[in-house]
């Protein structure tokens, strides 16, 4: 198996640094304009290759420079033969710089000049959002609010320009309201706020043009994130040694499973065998010896009745599993205690996350993989779920400051901290949000420390795998109806390229 780094994968920025690159860019010889012209071309090229019947575009544009792409997409349009509806939110005596320019190019190529009101209806085949881009701040407000709000009640498909309007760049966070896109292309530098919070129920499919800017050559504007990319597996996985043997690939120990929560403790022995681990012991309540030995007799099981029964169990691991249907009483406080004394890594979830939160808050530990979703980051941040959504990545990134190791903070783009910075998980679906999920994760991620040095890199292809299997098992069947125990079949096929 290969070493990976941040440089086998996609920056990510935030709306400063596309400004700045932006402006760097200018200053080495681009005039602005031209820039905005590349702009507008590049989505022009995006929407004739996504709608090539096309034969009328609406495009909504915005005071600002993003309106003035939409201004130069226009004009390219009309001169492609479209019938171009053009509306714009300011007076065109509002319009300064490179948008009155941009203006004054589409009026030039025979497009007319409409401001928006409530009543006007959308004419085209297609809309364009060129409304807001990077800029906002606040929630929107005022005449913007009502034109996203007319956008998303036509029936029509809506490309937006570098994101869509509403939404903030930074964090993916939704303001108020947020125009609902059929694709988006963004420009310069991809931006992190396009993957991750609100941002995947409305971005569409994300078409990056980079415009020529290399943004990687600007060495002191480093990326804020960096994008997972499905080729990192095949990168990764490499074929094992001849000379391999259960021994060299990772024991893994699952401690979980309190009466009458048998089934999530299971659920990840099961992947991590699947996954490719070693071996696979399950530390669980003694009535679900039988039943786990039935599901799954590869997955050698222990019946913990006590603090006692746990106590030795983590010494022989590698790698330890603790909270799967763990349970906060007694007999899950037990089991925490004793995969706390082991010097082996642990992935730590569920209830486990619930315990260190309440009873263990100041807790810190470099060789752990904690894999909160926004309730539990809440709980361990003391702070609420609505402040974690808010600033998904600065969630993440306070919750590694605070308790070290790796932090997977789960959901729509899940985000992975640690020493090399943030990452982001483009992929997963909405199927994907039913039980026993996490249970999923958290074995494939203990198999892949096993067979990993690294806990960050397991993190990323575990993260990814997991995402990506979801994905593959919803080609199959469909999103509803998606249940965990789907995924371990998919992960495995993904991880033997």
């Amino acid at each position: 198996m290969s070493t990976l780094s941040t440089s086998s994968l996609r920056p990510l920025y935030k709306a400063t640094q596309v400004r700045e690159l932006d402006q760097r860019t200018i200053a080495g010889g681009i005039e602005s304009f031209a820039l905005m012209q590349r702009a507008a071309s590049s989505a022009w090229h995006s929407f004739r290759s996504r709608w090539p019947q096309a034969r009328s575009v609406t495009v909504l544009c915005g005071g600002g420079n993003n309106g003035g792409d939409g201004h130069v997409l226009a004009a390219l349009a009309m001169q492609s033969g479209l019938k171009v509806q053009r509306l714009s939110l300011k007076p065109r005596d509002a319009l300064s710089g490179d948008v009155a320019r941009a203006a004054e190019l589409a009026t030039a190529a025979g497009v007319g000049f409409e401001e928006w009101h409530p009543h006007t209806t959308l004419a085209g085949e297609v809309i364009v959002d060129a409304l807001l881009g990077t800029g906002l701040s606040g929630e929107v407000e005022g005449s913007i609010k009502q034109a996203i709000k007319a956008m998303n009640t036509a029936s029509q498909p809506v490309l937006a320009l570098d994101i869509p309007s509403g939404i903030s760049a930074d964090t993916g966070a939704m303001l108020g309201t947020a125009v609902e896109a059929t694709c988006t292309v963004t420009f310069i530098g991809d931006k992190i706020g396009l993957h991750t919070g609100d941002a995947p129920a409305y971005t569409g499919d994300i078409d990056f043009r980079p415009l020529g800017v290399k943004a990687q050559a600007f060495f002191d504007i480093p990326p804020t994130a960096w994008r997972l990319d499905d080729a990192l597996l095949g990168e990764a996985f490499t074929p094992r040694s001849r000379t391999s043997h259960k021994g060299s690939l990772g024991h893994v120990l699952v401690m979980g499973g309190a009466p009458g929560f048998g089934g999530a403790a299971l659920l990840a022995s099961q992947a991590a065998a699947r996954l490719g681990a070693g071996k696979v012991t399950l530390a669980t309540a003694h009535e679900h010896i039988t039943a786990s030995l039935v599901r799954c007799p590869e997955v050698m099981v222990r019946a913990v009745r006590g603090g006692a029964d746990a106590a030795d169990l983590p010494a022989s691991a590698d790698v330890v599993v603790i909270g799967p249907g763990l349970g906060q009483e007694s007999w899950g406080q037990a089991m925490l205690q004793s995969a706390l004394k082991a010097s082996s890594p642990l992935v730590v979830d569920a209830d486990a996350l619930n315990l260190l939160a309440s009873r263990w808050p100041d807790l810190r530990r470099d060789n752990w993989i904690l894999t909160p979703h926004p309730g539990e980051a809440a709980r361990l941040l003391g702070c609420s779920v609505s402040d974690v959504q808010a600033d998904r990545p600065e969630a993440a990134r306070a919750l590694q400051r605070a308790r070290g190791g790796i932090v997977i903070l789960k959901g729509a783009g899940s985000l992975i901290a640690g020493p090399s910075g943030l990452v982001v998980c483009p992929y997963g679906n909405p199927g994907m949000a039913s039980g026993g999920m996490g249970d999923i994760l958290s074995g494939i991620l203990g198999a892949l420390v096993g067979q990993f040095n690294s806990l960050e890199q397991s993190a990323w292809l575990g993260v990814m795998a997991h995402a990506l299997a979801g994905d593959e098992a919803a080609k199959a069947a469909g999103e509803r109806g998606l249940l965990a125990s789907d995924l371990a079949s998919y992960a495995r096929v993904l991880i033997n390229p």
